[in-house]
């Protein structure tokens, strides 16, 4: 199966965000985890964690659709 000019850069390129993401999750987790839960800084951290994973694929997005 051929894959199209560029796709195998956009797949690593999301396939690394996501990575990244999951990455940010647990380093969260593990480091701001109380009792089986997560403290109010955790939550924080995983809400900042969350947002910079969609600005990354916005960025990521916008970056794609300038190389088309």
């Amino acid at each position: 199966m051929d894959i199209e000019e560029g796709m195998g850069r956009k797949i690593v390129l999301s396939i690394a965000a996501v990575a990244l993401f999951i990455v940010s999750f647990v380093v969260v987790g593990t480091t701001f985890g109380v009792d089986g839960g997560l403290s109010a800084t955790g939550g924080l951290a995983m809400l900042g964690s969350l947002t910079g994973f969609i600005l990354l694929m916005g960025a990521l997005g916008l970056y794609f659709a300038s190389q088309d």
